[in-house]
């Protein structure tokens, strides 16, 4: 049996992640009360082992903070029933998050006429802790497009292998900020720049003229060497260490030249050695 506990800041793709996980054959509740976990464990799941095969239950703020903080002793409790269980933590960033909600005109459940939206974030953030600290897999939706999360989501969750490692190689632009779900980042920027030959300007990482210009840099290929090496040592410890997912970001100015070109180098190096190989461009539109 598998249980998929989804979490996270309200705004980030919550809803998306439940219905993605329910066309991949996932029964999905949302907001179930933390109280009521171990018996829907015990006297739900257990009981009727055929319809909850594959479940996913959505935790959000709307429980009692008290409840929220018990979440490690639950995890624990349906651990040792046997239920292989994952929790995803999803957010973003503040100023991403006030901009979704004012261009929904959503309420936001921690909102009171005495508190404002941003302190309720600030509080959202502090009573779902225990879930991001025992997250095995964290999202970052700030520049995650819709049909971006539930590829990603069906990546990580609907299609992987038991006991098998993901790794997510991830382009992105350092001046629209360094992803906070990334386990390691790597800087390109010291690579000569496409951007600055002008027949290259308007092509990206992906296209001929640019791949042909960057493989031809031995730095670009020794670049690479090192971080295919790096991956190749450590990536069988963390796996070795149950671990089921794992991100590599690559970064240059813009995410459009450098970054693209090495995931996709990597990408095309690591999918004959490694089960399950994601890719994704975050600047590219």
């Amino acid at each position: 049996m598998k249980l998929v506990i989804i979490s996270g800041l309200s705004g980030s793709g919550k809803s998306i992640a439940l219905d993605t996980l329910e066309d991949c054959g996932y029964y999905c509740i949302d907001n179930l009360p933390v109280v009521l976990l171990q018996d829907f464990i015990d006297h739900v799941m257990l009981e009727d082992r055929q319809t909850y095969q594959k479940t996913a239950i959505g935790i959000d703020a709307r429980n009692q903070t008290e409840n929220l903080a018990d979440f490690p002793n639950n995890l624990k409790f349906i651990r040792d029933k046997g239920i292989e269980c994952e929790v995803v933590y999803m957010h973003a960033e503040e100023n991403i998050i006030l901009k979704r909600y004012s261009e929904t005109r959503r309420r936001h459940p921690l909102t009171t006429p005495d508190r404002p939206l941003r302190e309720a974030l600030e509080i959202e953030q502090e009573v779902l802790r225990p879930f991001a600290v025992h997250a095995d897999i964290t999202i970052d939706t700030s520049y995650t497009l819709y049909h971006q999360l539930r590829g990603l989501l069906k990546n990580c969750l609907g299609e992987k292998g038991k006991g098998s490692l993901s790794i997510l190689f991830q382009s992105f632009g350092f001046k629209y900020g360094i992803p906070l779900d990334a386990d390691f980042v790597f800087d390109a920027r010291s690579l000569p720049n496409p951007y600055w030959v002008a027949e290259l300007r308007g092509h990206n990482g992906k296209d001929q003229p640019v791949i042909d210009f960057l493989q031809s840099e031995t730095i670009v290929q020794e670049f690479l060497q090192d971080i295919s090496r790096f991956i190749e040592r450590w990536a069988p410890r963390f796996e070795s260490d149950n671990r089921s997912y794992l991100t590599i970001a690559i970064g240059c100015t813009g995410g459009q030249h450098r970054s693209v070109f090495l995931v996709e180098a990597l990408s095309q190096y690591f999918k004959d050695k490694i089960p399950n190989v994601i890719v994704r461009h975050r600047e590219l539109r």
